[in-house]
């Protein structure tokens, strides 16, 4: 309960959009995989489907479709 009131105190509910957004769109680019890995994991929070034991494998196909080819 006490998550839920912080999360809708400080961050309304355009700010979380558009983190699901940035996390649904975010690709390896320039970084790392291991900065990729921690931006994806850490973006992750704001989309909840995404953090279900359910959707592990989802995530994890999200992760290998925003690598770089090489």
């Amino acid at each position: 309960m006490f998550k839920r009131e912080f999360w809708v105190k400080y961050f309304p509910a355009d700010v979380r959009n558009r983190k699901v957004v940035e996390f649904l769109e975010l690709k390896q680019g320039n970084m790392t995989v291991a900065e990729y890995a921690a931006k994806l994991e850490a973006l992750s929070a704001f989309s909840p489907y995404y953090n279900t034991h359910e959707a592990e494998y989802d995530k994890c196909v999200k992760f290998e479709s925003g690598l770089r080819p090489e």
